[in-house]
């Protein structure tokens, strides 16, 4: 067997199959494309769905990848086994309607013993397969696997929900003896149990069958296009040839390791092992999870990574690592993996930046967790019990370690309620199962549109043109003729299917007996343009000739919007920096929008900026340059292009007179000119670390100038001034005077609070040695409720405030608690969580500080004989 790296495992794999007729498909972003089933690309069948169901046809039915892959379902085990990860990568090859069984077998017979190729010893070779597969079984009998080496497992079929589905074969690589101390042996395999002595490398599924709800496995009927998926783990590989005890251990994790040992006196040894390992995983899933346009937030996939970066910050200070430091470790994971994903190189400063950022922004968050834990272990000094709702609190929200949080409480003479912190971590698990976009089955497959291969032209130029009806379909069904809906497919056409963020064209199909609409059309799987139509009474059938006729003026609109979003993203590139990608974009005839990779909302000068230059690239009238290259041409030019997209080996190159240069299939302006006129209508934020503009160009971008010009003209009516330029004035005139007023009204209310501050310490009541101060007050806002409690606290060393302030449409409540008052038990927040709800209302705070609001005034009286009572019972 070689000793191979990784780098090496991965190409030789990728070679191999090339040399059996492969196409090498490049990997897919982590984010998904146009997948939203998807929260990650996780296999590396995800990213080719589109061809398994039939919805696209690739350019080779054979196809070879290595896909770079995120799992965090399992995210608890990383570090403490030895080969889960969250980041990995799966190496497979794949048969679209081409090779099957004997193939696939045979290939991967080759490449695992030839001594051309990984060389393994066929005597460490088992394979499971499905009992009812018994072609599977003779061909591995055949290639030379000892009998005994063929297991047979009831769980060796493939299949999710309706669609293809089939058996596979398992290929496990025995280590040996050492790694089975209790000498179970095949059994380990036979019942499938968790094991480190056979290890699984590669799994090839025989997709020949299209499952159907109802039926009875036997019964599913045959595919009429048979599929091969296989996936092979690169790390699983390297950690078999480089001989070593876990995938950790392998080179595409140690000098990650050995990077982390300079940073701590703890070496990678024995107990620290697993801290290593979760820092070495993790900070690969958040360099890549970023470099494919992933970001930090609250919500999604962004909250997946957010997670994954503050493990790993936690396991850092297992390590006594203090500090940010997980962001030093990106250019060792880009060192490492850039033989393959070269792009990384770019990138290595925007990612930095951002894991900087997030590992500070934590930091702050475990600071306010401890104070957290600190007040608590202070209110509920004689309970001595941490229950399991706030220690998962502390976990989740703040990022609490729950070990940290033992230990603090035994410090302290607390326990920490175990059992009900698990049941909460239960409940977090699955809520985000049941919040989870699970993969939908690959969608049962269209026989008669699979299948569909006449040829049809595609014309840019939407002067209408004569052309052939050459096929009919009707609920994806070929028919012979068509009345009303369905579609149809013509030699030729200039109908502009819908791809690339650009709507569909519509329009009319004309004949002397006739006009048939065209209100959609779409892209076959190979790519023929379909013409969704109401054929309104008139009988079509192949051969017959109609006059393609596009709206003209609809297509015009949208080609300006079209050319105007290349000339946005440049312009987004010099305003706000390099690491602006797109994340979507749909352009119509009304209006454009163009969806960006961002952490932040922009300025109003920024928007300004962007807009401005938009605007003097149309009035430069750059000429629209547009020529069919290679696409290492391309890239030669600098042509921007989607990461995420697949494209052919000759592309479309639109460029603008060097100013913007894009790979796009498009309908665009002849010249810059065209656009006439930019607007952005407005920028909000769509998703964490995703920016969205929507503009508009030409006759509607004047009509929206003209309503926010009839905006202006009715502000500058009401405030009484002759033009624009004047109202500019009478509005900050008037706005100085309504801040003197303000102002005036501040000094007054201040003088109100002073007066009153004596009259309510000497109305108080005092119990337990607290001075119990209620109050009503209206009218007045958060600040001055503020400063009225700050008076009080000035004049009275031991109190218990709780303020109620009436407005016009609801009630404050604002209670303060001393520290002795505390002790005492009336702790601000549990009280204003307990009276709130008589006003129902919400809120709540720490011990020594809390607010809440309600709206119902009606019960505030309700509400003070409530809180008295309530009071009293201390």
């Amino acid at each position: 067997m070689k000793n191979l790296t990784g780098a090496q495992i991965r190409r030789m794999w990728l070679d191999f199959f090339s040399s059996k007729g492969h196409m090498i498909e490049k990997g897919a972003s982590l984010v998904p494309h146009n997948d939203p089933t998807l929260l990650w690309i996780n296999s590396g069948v995800a990213a080719l769905k589109k061809y398994f169901d039939g919805t696209e046809k690739p350019k080779s039915t054979r196809i070879v990848n290595a896909q770079k892959s995120i799992r965090t379902n399992d995210i608890e085990n990383v570090g403490y086994t030895a080969r889960h990860h969250t980041f990995f990568e799966m190496l497979g090859n794949f048969s679209i309607g081409d090779y099957f069984r004997k193939e696939a077998i045979t290939w991967a017979w080759e490449l695992l013993t030839s001594n051309k190729w990984f060389d393994f010893p066929i005597d460490k070779l088992y394979i499971t397969v499905h009992p009812s597969d018994d072609e599977s079984k003779k061909m591995w009998v055949s290639m030379g696997l000892p009998e005994n080496h063929l297991v047979e497992c009831e769980h060796n079929f493939w299949e999710i929900g309706e669609g293809p589905c089939g058996p596979n074969s398992e290929i496990f690589f025995d280590r040996g003896e050492e790694y089975d101390s209790q000498k179970i042996g095949i059994k380990l395999l036979a019942e499938d149990m968790e094991n480190d002595r056979y290890i699984e490398i590669w799994n090839i599924v025989f997709s020949q069958y299209n499952s159907k709800e109802g039926l009875k496995r036997e019964e599913y009927p045959e595919l009429p296009q048979k599929n091969i998926d296989t996936g092979a783990g690169l790390e699983r590989i390297a950690c078999v040839m480089q001989e070593v005890e876990t995938n950790f251990d392998t080179d595409l994790f140690m000098p990650i390791i050995r990077e982390v040992e300079t940073m701590t006196s703890k070496k990678y040894l024995s107990e620290n092992k697993k801290y290593y390992r979760v820092i070495a995983d993790h900070i690969r899933t958040c360099t890549f999870a970023l470099a494919d346009g992933a970001l930090f937030s609250n919500e999604g996939r962004g909250y997946v990574l957010r997670r994954v970066l503050r493990r790993a910050v936690r396991y850092g200070k297992k390590l006594n690592i203090e500090g940010a430091f997980l962001y030093k470790l990106v250019p060792v994971v880009v060192k490492i993996m850039e033989d393959y994903y070269e792009y990384l190189n770019e990138k290595i400063d925007y990612i930095e930046k951002l894991i900087k950022i997030e590992e500070e922004k934590f930091e702050k968050t475990l600071s306010l967790g401890e104070q957290m834990l600190m007040d608590y272990l202070k209110v509920n000094i004689n309970n001595k019990i941490i229950n399991g709702e706030t220690a998962f609190k502390l976990y989740d929200t703040y990022g609490f370690p729950y070990e940290l949080t033992v230990e603090i409480a035994e410090e302290k003479g607390f326990k920490v309620d175990k059992q009900g912190f698990a049941k909460e971590m239960q409940k977090q698990k699955e809520r985000a199962r049941s919040a989870q976009v699970i993969a939908q089955s690959m969608n049962s497959q269209s026989k008669d549109l699979l299948e569909f291969d006449l040829k049809t032209s595609f014309d840019y130029n939407p002067t209408p043109i004569l052309a052939k009806v050459i096929a009919i379909f009707k609920d994806g069904v070929k028919m012979a003729e068509l009345e009303g809906e369905g579609i149809i497919v013509f030699d030729h056409t200039t109908f502009y299917a819908e791809s690339g963020g650009q709507v569909y064209d519509t329009g009319i199909l004309r004949a002397s007996y006739g006009d048939i609409d065209v209100f959609n059309v779409q892209k076959a799987p190979r790519k023929q343009t379909l013409h969704y139509v109401n054929t309104n009474g008139i009988n079509v059938k192949i051969g017959d000739e109609f006059e393609l006729i596009v709206d003209i003026e609809r297509r015009a609109k949208i080609t300006r919007n079209h050319s105007a979003v290349h000339l946005l993203q440049k312009a987004l590139q010099i305003v706000l920096g390099k690491h602006i990608e797109q994340a979507g974009s749909y352009v119509d005839d009304v209006r454009l929008r163009f969806d960006f990779t961002h952490f932040e909302k922009m300025s109003t000068k920024q928007i300004e900026e962007v807009e401005l230059l938009v605007n003097k690239a149309i009035d430069k009238s750059y000429v629209a340059d547009i020529k069919y290259m290679t696409l290492e041409d391309a890239k030669k030019t600098g042509a921007m292009a989607l990461f995420s997209e697949k494209y052919e080996d000759i592309v479309r190159v639109v460029n603008f007179g060097g100013y913007s240069i894009e790979l796009c299939g498009g309908c665009h302006v002849k010249n810059t000119g065209d656009i006439g006129v930019f607007v952005i209508d407005f920028e909000e934020s769509i998703s964490s670390g995703v920016r969205r503009i929507q503009a508009t160009t030409g006759i509607n971008a004047y009509h929206l100038m003209k309503n926010r010009e009839q905006i202006l003209a009715s502000i500058t009516n009401k405030l009484g001034a002759l033009s624009y330029h004047e109202a500019l004035d009478r509005f900050s005139s008037q706005m100085g005077q309504i801040n003197d007023l303000k102002s005036q009204i501040e000094i007054l209310k201040s003088k109100i609070a002073l007066s009153s501050i004596d009259d309510m310490i000497s109305n108080s009541k005092e119990q337990n040695g607290i001075k119990i101060i209620i109050e009503e007050l209206e009218n007045y806002d958060k600040e001055m409720m503020s400063k009225i409690v700050d008076l009080i606290k000035s004049k009275v060393d031991n109190y218990f405030v709780y303020l109620i302030n009436k407005t016009e449409d609801k009630v404050s409540l604002l209670a303060c608690s001393s520290k002795k008052a505390i002790e005492k038990g009336y702790n601000s927040g549990q009280i204003i969580k307990d009276t709130v709800k008589i006003i129902g209302g919400g809120g709540g705070g720490r011990p020594d500080m809390a607010q809440a609001g309600g709206k119902d005034s009606s019960k505030i009286g309700e509400l003070v004989v409530y809180l008295n009572n309530y009071l009293n019972s201390f």
